[in-house]
């Protein structure tokens, strides 16, 4: 079960999750096939897109910080985890975890490592761990990069990117500098995975594979094919399996 909801930070969206257990029964009158669709079968990895984001993450009383990913991650949770988090967008997560982004791409870092212990055991034995997590943030809360915002805005629209360095006065190296320390990685990247999640948007809404690929912004259908094996690890078909 997954649910996702605005928090009241912003570009911030609050989310929870709980893995069912391996024995858990079928609804009344739910088919097997229909029990598992759009959801990886009871005890398969659980294949998360990069989407440009990094999360501040509770899980069975451990708090860490998910990272900005460059390719797609493959966990497996334990049956019944349980997990409450903040995704924070537009290059918003730094500055509340007072690192760069650069330093986390790709890791999975405790919070305690970042933050004093006694405020992340706070929020690890809190009642509502999502309300701990915001007012945790909200008290280190700085306001957004205006130009990284129009930096997520461009590339999620498939506009270029190089454009946003021009409106806002900076040169590629500043824009590129600013880039890392508000997502982990430089703008061209940052447009790949934005990309990627039109893609795969695009697919489970029922395009043809040759009309994603052209509405997304790829050169052609073998483009769409390789960049999304290259940030997947699966070709297309295979993420529409899931969800």
């Amino acid at each position: 079960m997954y649910r996702e909801w605005a928090s009241p930070l912003p570009h911030v969206v609050a989310w929870r999750s709980v893995t069912p257990p391996h024995d858990e029964p079928r609804r009344a009158g739910q088919t097997r096939a229909e029990q598992g669709r759009g959801e990886p079968k009871r005890g398969e990895p659980k294949r998360i897109l990069p989407d440009g984001c990094l999360d501040l993450i509770w899980q069975d009383g451990t708090v860490f910080v998910a990272g900005p990913d460059t390719t797609a991650r493959v966990t497996l949770p334990p049956p019944g985890s349980r997990f409450a988090a903040l995704r924070f967008g537009v290059g918003t997560g730094p500055g509340v975890l007072g690192v760069p982004a650069s330093e986390l791409v790709d890791q999975r870092v405790p919070l305690d490592a970042l933050w004093p212990a006694a405020a992340v055991r706070a929020i690890a034995e809190a009642a509502d761990p999502v309300a701990a997590l915001t007012a945790a943030a909200g008290r280190r809360w700085q306001d957004a990069d205006r130009v990284m915002v129009a930096l997520a805005g461009a590339a999620r629209a498939g506009l270029p990117v190089g454009a946003v360095a021009d409106r806002c006065g900076l040169s590629a190296r500043q824009l590129q500098r600013r880039s890392n320390t508000a997502f982990g990685y430089g703008p061209k990247t940052l447009h790949r995975i934005f990309r990627l999640q039109r893609a795969v948007a695009l697919a489970r809404a029922g395009r043809p594979f040759a009309t994603v690929s052209a509405d997304a912004g790829y050169a052609d259908q073998a483009h769409l094919a390789r960049e999304v094996r290259a940030m997947a690890g699966v070709p297309l078909s295979a993420l529409l399996l899931r969800r």
